[in-house]
């Protein structure tokens, strides 16, 4: 719908960790505690670049993709995109019958687009996106910051979600051998989640990780 991607440059944005939120429009906590957590950090002060809404569109209309109905997470151009149509559910109790699209063709979307060229302008040594509500640190090469992160929030770390997830952003990215952190979030209440990840956020925001 013509949204432009905003980012916020930290200091070292051209080297530092990037950190997103709001790839699934359903997923609009992410957006809440990691806009939160900039209010906290003076600008000076921010070191790692943050794009708050990875799906605009989506999330101005509370849907899981975007505009067109495209599941934004299964739209990257990575060797196991698929054309298949990406089934969900809105609760864990229900059954996966809700479908969206993977896009036309692998990177069919400018949203998609538009955060390539921008990792590409970035240069970033890694990439944390915080998605809900699975509630744990899924991090394949178990690296010393999702370690960090799971130690500070509870969080189990994990290689990996426990389902398939092609054309995903992880797995573009580990195609470009760019480390990729994917945050879930639990399934908790907003005061809860707030209590809990906003601090460890304020952190690595600022390059005050302890560890």
């Amino acid at each position: 719908m013509g949204a432009p991607l905003e980012f916020v440059k930290g200091q070292k944005a051209d080297e530092g960790v990037l950190v997103m939120a709001g790839m699934h429009g359903d997923e609009s906590i992410t957006t809440v505690i990691l806009s939160e957590a900039l209010r906290f950090i003076r600008p000076e002060d921010l070191v790692n670049p943050v794009i708050l809404g990875v799906n605009p569109d989506g999330l101005s209309r509370g849907t899981r993709g975007n505009a067109r109905g495209v599941d934004l997470n299964r739209n990257y151009p990575a060797a196991n995109w698929s054309p298949e149509a990406v089934c969900y559910r809105t609760q864990s109790s229900e059954p996966q019958d809700i479908e969206l699209s993977p896009g036309t063709s692998p990177a069919s979307e400018p949203e998609t687009q538009a955060l390539i060229r921008l990792i590409d302008t970035l240069k970033p040594s890694a990439v944390v996106s915080l998605h809900s509500a699975l509630g744990c640190i899924d991090d394949p090469e178990a690296g010393k910051l999702s370690q960090w992160i799971a130690a500070e929030t509870g969080l189990p770390q994990v290689p990996d979600v426990g389902y398939a997830t092609p054309g995903s952003f992880g797995s573009w990215a580990k195609e470009r051998d760019l480390p990729i952190i994917t945050w879930e979030v639990p399934a908790e209440g907003i005061h809860e989640i707030r209590k809990t990840h906003i601090p460890v956020l304020v952190q690595l925001l600022t390059g005050h990780r302890r560890g």
